[in-house]
């Protein structure tokens, strides 16, 4: 008896830690289990509906940004700069809209059918509100018009004392008032014309005067010839009355390639 128990001790020990090993699997898959339930972006947070004895249901949905920071529209936009009240004939070229034709002699002013734009009121010259007016105007495309007449966008990286001149490619917009054919927003082809600040009565008076010494060339920006003069007191003389008949005719102007003023 003794001798078939010492024969079942192996057998018993491998079925122990057998099932030692199925509690542990159990115990480490029970673990992530809960586990992942407790890291549930679901536990610990309110229901989307909730009620309360006093109040009634409450809705915890997100808040609906309120209308007033909603974007203006394009009516808005253009409504807030155009005058209601005043006469038809005085509002601005984009608070109206005109049905412009072609066939007109170019530089004469011609009638046009105009009518405000949605939200703007304007009146006759009898003083009653109109829907549509007549305007009279030049018979000519936004290019064509006298640079009075519009703004341009002005470059700096141009330079304005070379020969042949250089152009730039500038964006120019017609003014508010200004009545037009075509697009209001056009591009053009316009000289360098930008300066820096450089006088020069200024320039030509430190020629005169300190020229044997550079500093005319210091003035503008060129120090290595206004080094280059004073080391050399002038170039004994001749660099100075050279340079005296440069700037006095405009053909030396500023390092940075603008204009005088």
């Amino acid at each position: 008896m003794a001798a078939s128990c010492e024969l079942c001790k192996p057998g018993r020990s491998r079925c122990q830690r057998a099932h030692g090993v199925i509690v542990l699997l159990l115990t480490e898959l029970l673990l992530q289990c809960v586990g992942g339930y407790l890291s549930s972006p679901h536990v610990g947070q309110d229901p989307p509906y909730s009620r309360d004895a006093q109040h009634g249901p409450v809705n915890t949905s997100p808040v609906l940004p309120a209308a007033a920071s909603a974007p203006p529209t394009d009516e808005e936009s253009y409504t807030a700069k155009c005058p209601s009240g005043g006469l038809c004939s005085r509002l601005p070229a984009n608070c109206i809209n005109c049905n412009y034709h072609h066939n007109c002699s170019y530089g004469k002013p011609t009638p046009f059918t105009c009518k405000p734009k949605k939200g703007v009121h304007c009146l006759g010259d009898s003083g009653q509100q109109q829907t549509n007016f007549s305007l009279s105007v030049p018979c000519q495309f936004c290019w064509q018009l006298d640079p009075s007449q519009y703004s341009c966008t002005n470059s700096t990286d141009c330079m304005t004392v070379s020969c042949p001149r250089r152009r730039y490619n500038a964006t120019c917009e017609v003014l508010d008032y200004v009545h037009c054919l075509g697009r209001r927003v056009f591009n053009k082809r316009l000289f360098c014309n930008w300066t820096g600040g450089y006088k020069w009565s200024t320039a030509l008076a430190l020629s005169i005067t300190l020229g044997g010494f550079g500093a005319d060339r210091f003035y503008l920006g060129q120090w290595r010839e206004g080094l280059g003069k004073l080391f050399s007191f002038g170039g004994l003389g001749i660099w100075t009355l050279i340079d005296v008949l440069l700037i006095g005719v405009g053909y030396v102007g500023p390092a940075d390639g603008s204009l005088y003023i």
